[in-house]
């Protein structure tokens, strides 16, 4: 069973919801160790000082920030505590937005808040109010010595929390060279006709069960076939020219395979029923 990663109270006016929160996404990385080649001993890292490379004990570290070159501010564990520590326990509901008003790009962390078993009515009372009215909470807390801002949705019946990134986060994208003259390119009527029609050929439903990480997948498998004894034979790919195309052509035989792929579909799903 997952543990929670945060334990607190939803401040709601003057109601508060109990809460525990858990990490709602569990990553799939492979990781690697980094080894010995000669020896295939695991390479461990050393905390050493940059000053005469003496071994640097655990319980001398600090926390420093650097204001200019090798020169440091010294903040400690109890200074940064004391900056809001009543808000450490606590998410406070600010506001109440409609979700579509928040741009996608301000998401970054999920995670499903869940009621105390013993005070779960306040909390019940706040995802219906929160689902017949449409509305996602904007709130502030802090966790691991960071305050966040957040967005609180309710989702079947639950809360879920994302962390936001602060607007000073979001990187200007006129600072991107790639992006200058874009909106005077000019595009013919037959061309744009085509792409919506590519669009809406391969228009569908989301369903995230329709993907899976198949580089993750590949590197799982090799790594099975080796441990397994099997000879792994690999051929890197070189990366192919880009041709030079006619964008129509493209876009017409673009329309016509797709249109192809979803009369198979069709033709595959009217199988499998009469099958059944």
């Amino acid at each position: 069973m997952p543990r929670a990663i945060w334990t607190g109270t939803i401040s709601f006016g003057l109601v508060n919801v109990p809460v525990r929160m858990y990490a709602a996404v569990s990553r799939k990385n492979v990781r690697f160790n980094q080894l010995d080649s000669r020896s295939g001993s695991r390479i461990r890292l050393k905390k050493v000082s940059a000053l005469d490379g003496s071994d640097v004990p655990n319980d001398a570290l600090v926390r420093g920030y650097e204001i200019t070159p090798d020169n440091y501010v010294v903040v400690t564990d109890d200074e940064l505590a004391a900056m809001d520590p009543e808000a450490s326990r606590t998410i406070d509901l600010a506001e109440f937005v409609d979700l579509d008003q928040i741009d996608p790009i301000h998401f970054d962390g999920t995670y499903y808040l869940a009621p105390d078993p013993q005070l779960a009515k306040s909390y019940a009372l706040l995802v219906e109010a929160m689902s017949r009215t449409n509305k996602a909470g904007i709130a502030r807390f802090v966790m691991r010595g960071r305050q966040h801002l957040a967005a609180i949705r309710p989702v079947d019946g639950r809360l879920v929390l994302a962390t936001l990134v602060y607007p000073d986060e979001i990187r200007d994208p006129l600072e991107i060279d790639d992006f200058d003259g874009l909106a005077e390119i000019e595009l013919p009527d037959q061309e744009l006709t085509m792409a919506e029609q590519l669009v809406e050929s391969l228009a569908t439903d989301f369903d995230p069960t329709n993907y899976s990480d198949t580089y993750r997948e590949q590197v799982v498998d090799l790594i099975q076939r080796k441990a397994d004894g099997q000879e792994v034979l690999t051929e890197v790919a070189s990366s192919p020219t880009q041709p030079v195309v006619d964008l129509m052509a493209a876009l017409e035989k673009s329309v016509e395979e797709a249109k192809q792929a979803r009369r198979a579909g069709g033709e595959s799903t009217e199988e499998q029923k009469r099958s059944a």
